[in-house]
């Protein structure tokens, strides 16, 4: 009887483990998108198409905030993410839960918001989150799903029209996180350079990647480089690093002019934001 009970529980366990695991969180079959325009939220199963797009960029600039917020898990998320986003004409957010706190504040803001819904968890979606002065040309949602959490990462692929004719290509990620090795990494990677292959034209690749590892970091370089993109220089530079002393999060662009970057400090998240500024180059085309 004894014996009886000491295989019964393990199992008793586990059933008990994923039980709670299906309770707390719903996953989708595919990738879906989230669009909020005003107090109008709209559902597509991968991509959204908006052939009315209006220009991004503001007299040949794009004021931009990279920001991993936490899911809004600290008291003055709201407070530091109105600081950070204003006067900016893009905003990239990933771990966004997103809350009725969240979605009254992008409301008030009148921002448009490009969400992935990565998952659910007690019926909120969280994923990256583009958020623009109007709605993209295009946006396309990806997953991955984590080998050992079995939760998807996201990314979000987006084009928004410029003043000077082109447009821009932005991929805002979450990478995954806790592999063995790079495969599944890598192949994140490589979906979203896929798509930027196919672009002709300035590009903005930035978000969370997750770089803990010389391994990783290689990884990621080899990827972007392999589309012409090259990372920012910050001053200063407080980027959220792993305890092996690389930092987590990157910008990565092409076909733009750097005019400044810097990452500040903030105690609202457990990642500091980066905020750059570019300019549109051939404005005349």
């Amino acid at each position: 009887m004894k014996k009886a009970s000491l295989i019964l529980l393990p199992l008793v366990l586990a059933s008990a483990t994923f039980i709670g695991y299906k309770s707390i969180f719903q996953l989708s079959d595919s990738a879906q998108l989230t669009s909020l325009d005003g107090d109008q939220v709209e559902l597509s199963l991968q991509c959204y198409q908006n052939p009315n797009a209006a220009v991004v960029d503001q007299s040949g600039e794009i004021n931009l905030l990279v920001w991993n917020v936490y899911k809004q898990n600290r008291d003055n998320w709201q407070q530091s993410l109105q600081q950070f986003s204003a006067n900016k004409q893009l905003v990239l957010l990933q771990e966004a839960s997103m809350t009725e706190e969240l979605r009254e504040w992008i409301l008030a803001a009148k921002w448009f918001g490009s969400q992935v819904d990565a998952f659910k968890a007690f019926d909120t979606t969280a994923g990256v989150l583009n958020l623009s002065l109007s709605a993209p040309a295009k946006a396309c949602a990806y997953t991955e799903l984590e080998p050992w959490l079995r939760l998807p990462k996201s990314a979000l692929y987006a084009l928004y029209p410029l003043s000077n004719g082109q447009q821009l290509a932005v991929v805002n990620i979450h990478a995954v996180n806790f592999t063995y090795g790079t495969v599944e990494y890598q192949r994140q990677l490589d979906v979203l350079v896929a798509e930027l292959k196919k672009h002709q034209g300035p590009v903005i690749v930035a978000g969370d990647f997750n770089s803990w590892s010389e391994e990783r970091l290689t990884v990621m370089h080899q990827a972007l480089k392999s589309v012409g993109l090259q990372e920012a220089t910050y001053l200063p530079d407080h980027r959220t690093q792993f305890i092996t002393g690389l930092p987590l999060d990157h910008v990565f662009f092409r076909g733009l002019g750097l005019e400044a970057a810097e990452a500040p400090e903030s105690d609202a998240s457990d990642h500091n934001p980066i905020l750059v500024r570019f300019r549109l180059e051939n404005q005349d085309v």
